[in-house]
């Protein structure tokens, strides 16, 4: 069964309007999916298949003589075939004639920046959303801990898979795969090890110091495989928002992976009951609603706007996302029931930025409602967020 996209609206849209649409995200999130159901009546051609990856590096001419026009899935396999693609939208400036995929963002991004700038739309896909995968079906909606346990990767809904199995073959098969063979990694327990640990940095900031000392490798050597894991989407990093504050406020990221499934894989959960009494699950659960956010944005063509705020005295706002010319203050909390208490930081933050719209707090309940001076949403109803309004409550 396919479960639309909430992107393919934006997808039909922009092949309307540029000769070329690059797809990228994580490995498995559904790109290929998603560009066949949208466009198909065009070709398709994987570069991931040998004789075709062989064709188009050896006689990239041939390649385009045989498919004018394609959804092109894993381009950055075959880099070069690029600038062929901007000669020939060049010539013939025909909307939507290729459709490009690509789960390397770097390697892509640098290729893509340098020979299809002005001539292609970006998009970015994500594994599904809450409200793709359990809203729009009307069907039981899982609990906090299935949910969490599960992940919203696609394959393992759309199969039925056994999560911890499916989170084990896509960390070996694509995780340890890309990563070591593009930095010719020979340590294989060395980096399993520096995964886990990875893991268990999920929603705090990123302390690459500490993982160099519990990995046994140089401080260098962690950057390099953390850029590789931000190239491959597995992590990404909110970055500290800077303001005028008179605040000495922390320069360090925090640091997330790209799915809470993947995350209680890594961290050795195997079953969802595990959950309820887990020394992380806060952390687990900042990973999913932090994603959700992203995800938000990027299902509306847009590039996600989230920082954090950190004061040196110890103040914390989990998310600042953009809202016009100021900020919308987020408070995460796995908790079922909120207290007056949990909004603190919220109130802090209010004194501190009075330009701030009316903080959230986004908990493990299931009830949406206002409380004076902070909003009360439920995990289940992120998308109800509205950059322009307060949600709906």
């Amino acid at each position: 069964m396919f479960i639309k996209r909430k992107l393919q609206s934006h997808l039909s849209r922009l092949a309307g309007q540029y000769p070329v649409v690059t797809v990228t995200g994580p490995r498995q999130s559904g790109k290929t999916t998603l560009c066949r159901k949208t466009f198909p009546e065009m070709a398709y051609v994987s570069l991931e298949t040998p004789d075709v990856r062989a064709l188009a590096e050896n006689d990239p001419r041939a390649f385009f003589q045989r498919w004018p026009a394609a959804v092109i899935d894993e381009i950055q396999r075959v880099p070069d075939l690029l600038s062929y693609i901007q000669g020939i939208v060049d010539e013939t400036d025909q909307p939507g004639r290729f459709i490009l995929t690509g789960s390397a963002q770097l390697e892509l991004m640098e290729s893509v920046t340098q020979s299809l700038a002005g001539r292609t739309a970006l998009l970015e896909l994500l594994p599904f959303s809450y409200d793709e995968i359990y809203s729009p079906h009307g069907g039981a909606e899982p609990t906090l801990n299935d949910l969490l346990y599960t992940g919203l990767f696609p394959r393992i809904h759309d199969k039925g898979l056994n999560p911890t199995e499916a989170y084990a073959f896509y960390t070996e098969t694509y995780i340890e795969r890309d990563v070591r063979s593009i930095l010719n990694i020979k340590d294989r327990s060395g980096f399993d090890t520096f995964l886990r640990l990875v893991a268990g940095q999920s929603g705090q900031l990123l302390n690459r110091t500490r993982l160099a000392s519990d990995v046994g490798v140089a401080v260098n050597t962690i950057s390099s495989w953390l850029s590789v894991l931000e190239t491959g989407f597995v992590v990404s990093f909110l970055r500290p928002h800077h303001a005028n504050f008179r605040k000495r406020m922390t320069r360090s990221p925090k640091l997330y992976l790209v799915d809470s499934g993947l995350m209680c894989y890594l961290l050795g959960i195997t079953e969802a009951s595990q959950l309820a009494s887990h020394p992380l699950r806060g952390a687990i659960f900042e990973t999913f609603v932090v994603t959700e956010l992203q995800k938000q944005a990027c299902n509306r063509a847009a590039r996600p706007a989230l920082n954090f705020f950190r004061s040196s005295d110890g103040h914390e706002v989990d998310v600042l996302k953009a809202h016009g010319q100021s900020v919308w203050p987020i408070e995460i909390k796995s908790a079922a029931t909120i207290r007056d208490r949990l909004a603190d930081e919220l109130k802090w933050y209010a004194r501190l930025n009075p330009d701030a719209r009316t903080g959230t707090i986004i908990y493990g309940g299931d009830e949406n409602f206002p409380r004076t001076g902070f909003d009360i949403l439920s995990f289940r109803a992120i998308e109800q967020m509205d950059a322009e309004g307060r949600g709906d409550l």
